[in-house]
């Protein structure tokens, strides 16, 4: 049957209801009829380049090629596209070429946060903090894995049945996993946090309610004053964008270093040094971890260490690093409360392979941490600084802190909105007089309500 006469047929017969996959029982939507008819158009545009040796492309150059040559296939097959469809059948082969194909519109959307490709029949996306599904798909498992690629392959990493799972990152600093079978049952799974083009600032999370005036206040006078500094909370709470706008506290004339699995953090500082990891080659040889940057790290006469996230081993020598003169160091770590995250550090500590006794590891983390700010994702999908609290150091076995400011939850509205309010805890912290010596005069009403 000619291609025409198909895509003629399977617009008739094709329903709106997705049709049911016999492979494990997945959920799949219709075949899309121009499918062949856009992979055509695709080989033909990428043929014509290769014989142009035209490869420095823009969105600008590309589209008048994709457009002759569909018309040219169209008049081939004696299809007259609708305009609509034309429109779309161009940006979709434009998308595959010079983009990430069917997820590229959803990119560009400013509205988005998060990107979760399950498989190629099924994308959700998070936009205000609640998840949606999407009518983007993909047409098979092959097709979302040459997109995995075509974003781990300039970055130097790979992904196969040896290594299937990787981090990497988009040309913007979004954060990319991907995994893929044997180990993700629904196919190739792709989750992208996007990240803003234009680095947030404090003014934008006092907006967005995610902090106050005052609290910022605190936070900026603790970070100039060099105070070390934890940002703790759950999966998707926002703490790279917090740690990101903190980071932003620290004087233009001082060298960072940046550590992180991959490359996400946008200071605006000059003097700044950006190490990544590296995973192991095919061979399972040549990896370098955060631990071994963190140890590198402190040969680089840093003034600041900012480690994306601390998550296994490497949380020691961060606290040693805290503990030896590199004061004013940032990072972030998993844990729900300011307790949990003290707790989760034990344990990290623990990973090092360092045989060392519970109270010794407390030591070192109530001697190295000055404070931690606790941030969550509520249940409407806001991102609040719940907790910004003060390590004061040993009493017995047990580290002891104090809240300065917290959220008070007071319930919720008919329309699921989080209601609540900031308030100081009147408590003036003990490393007052670090902030006074590293001249950050605070008023007194900053601790009271």
């Amino acid at each position: 049957m000619s291609l025409l006469k198909r895509l003629e047929k399977e617009k008739v017969q094709l329903k709106d209801e997705p049709i049911n996959d016999s492979r494990g029982g997945r959920s799949i939507p219709p075949i899309d009829p121009w499918r062949e008819f856009k992979e055509t158009v695709h080989r033909e545009v990428i043929q014509a380049l290769d014989k142009s040796n035209n490869h420095d492309l823009t969105t600008e150059t590309l589209h008048p090629i994709v457009e002759a040559t569909l018309d040219l296939q169209a008049d081939n097959l004696g299809i007259t596209l609708p305009r609509v469809e034309r429109h779309r059948l161009v940006q979709s082969v434009a998308d595959e070429i010079l983009g990430f194909g069917p997820i590229e519109s959803l990119l560009h959307d400013p509205s988005i946060n998060e990107i979760m490709v399950n498989g190629p029949h099924q994308v959700y996306i998070e936009r205000k903090g609640k998840l949606e599904l999407v009518g983007v798909t993909f047409y098979d498992d092959a097709h979302v894995l040459h997109i995995i690629e075509k974003i781990v392959a300039p970055l130097g990493r790979r992904i196969d049945e040896s290594q299937p799972m990787v981090d990497a990152r988009l040309p913007d600093g979004s954060r990319v996993n991907a995994i893929i079978p044997p180990l993700a049952l629904n196919g190739p799974t792709l989750t992208i946090r996007k990240f803003s083009e234009v680095p947030f600032k404090v003014d934008d999370l006092v907006g967005f309610g995610t902090l106050t005036t005052k609290m910022a206040e605190f936070i900026d006078a603790c970070v100039k004053a060099r105070l070390n500094i934890i940002v703790s909370g759950g999966t998707g709470s926002g703490k790279t964008t917090t740690l990101g706008v903190i980071s932003a506290f620290i004087p233009e004339d001082e060298r960072i270093i940046t550590i992180e699995d991959a490359a996400e953090l946008q200071l605006r500082q000059t003097h700044v040094v950006t190490l990544e990891t590296r995973p192991a080659n095919i061979e399972g040889k040549g990896a370098v971890m955060i631990r071994d940057l963190v140890r590198n790290a402190l040969r680089m006469r840093p003034e600041r260490i900012i480690v994306g996230e601390v998550r296994s081993g490497e949380a020691l020598d961060m606290l040693q690093a805290m503990n030896t003169g590199h004061d004013g160091s940032l990072t972030t770590g998993h844990a729900n409360t300011p307790r949990d995250m003290l707790s989760r550090l034990e344990t990290m500590v623990l990973m090092a392979g360092m045989d060392l006794p519970v109270r010794a590891i407390r030591e070192q983390i109530s001697s190295a941490l000055d404070v931690i700010v606790q941030q969550s994702r509520l249940r409407d999908g806001s991102r609040k600084i719940t907790h910004i609290t003060e390590v004061l150091g040993m009493e017995g076995d047990t580290i002891v802190l104090q809240d300065i400011f917290r959220f008070e939850q007071t319930g919720v509205d008919k329309q699921g909105k989080v209601l609540g309010y900031y308030r100081s805890t009147g408590i003036r912290p003990h490393f007052i007089d670090k902030l006074i010596a590293a001249g950050q005069l605070l008023p007194d009403d900053l601790f009271f309500n």
